[in-house]
């Protein structure tokens, strides 16, 4: 990963992945607050320049913005605060490109302006991320496009190294470390089961897997581990997708956050 730098003072981060869909199709998933909501986290956006958004990424951990440019379906952009008090405001914009076979090209640039490099660990922190929303992205369009969503998260934090925390993790789940499309369930006490087929496990400094749930509902379950200062962060999302999918999700994320608290207490 390396920040980008320029002589106005622009430090910058690019990412990009290739995801099933029409522009239309993919612009909706990414510029919308339901089509957001559907993969990444709670989300509203009023969709038009000087419009607000908010990206509810976890308790009391909300992610506030102004919409500073929107040319659907293939451009947007915003700018939000920066982490801390005297950090310099963050800019993202986000542009669609249609390719031949039916997919299109998303691109994400994170800038700031700054004279030192103080702020390059965020924009490096915030650039590590998309891997693993993006695998969300695309398991979302081509399974689950277009259908009500409803997001459970159960998060944590534990002391230790990352690679500890996934073992951790990844055992209660009972996850394996093997070959795509094998077959998976999960079955904890007092919890409705998950069950589905591994799309990815991903190991290394940041680890995630990317599960393709058919019970209890349609869905995609992603766990996650990540340094966070000298913590290691645990995240689980469940995305779940049909009518019955709010209603679930309500029911379902305090027992996978009492169970989540529980392995790590």
């Amino acid at each position: 990963m390396t920040v980008k730098r320029d002589e106005s003072g622009r430090r910058s981060v690019q990412v990009e992945t290739l995801v099933p869909g029409t522009p239309e199709e993919v612009w909706a998933a990414i510029a919308t607050g339901p089509g957001i909501s559907a993969w990444f986290c709670p989300s509203e956006i009023e969709e038009r320049v000087g419009g607000s958004f908010c990206c509810h990424i976890g308790p009391g951990m909300d992610a506030d913005g102004t919409v500073t440019a929107w040319d659907p379906p293939r451009r947007f952009a915003a700018e939000a605060p920066g982490p801390a008090p005297d950090a310099p405001p963050m800019a993202t914009e986000w542009i669609v490109e249609p390719r031949a076979g039916g997919v299109c090209l998303v691109r994400v640039v994170h800038s700031l302006f700054a004279s030192t490099d103080a702020w390059d660990d965020q924009l490096e922190g915030t650039e590590s991320g998309w891997p693993y929303f993006f695998g969300v992205l695309r398991l979302y369009l081509t399974h689950f496009r277009g259908r009500p969503a409803a997001i459970i998260r159960a998060m944590g934090t534990t002391p230790g190294a990352v690679s500890d925390a996934w073992d951790k993790l990844t055992g209660a789940l009972g996850i394996p470390g093997s070959a795509m499309s094998e077959r998976w369930n999960c079955r904890p006490a007092g919890i409705r089961p998950l069950a589905g087929v591994v799309e990815r496990v991903t190991e290394g400094r940041q680890p995630y897997a990317l599960l393709r749930l058919d019970e209890p509902l349609p869905g995609i379950a992603a766990p996650s581990t990540f340094a966070a200062g000298d913590q290691v962060m645990i995240s689980l999302g469940i995305y779940l997708y049909g009518d019955a999918a709010a209603e679930a999700a309500a029911r379902e994320e305090p027992l996978w956050q009492a169970w989540l608290n529980e392995l790590f207490e």
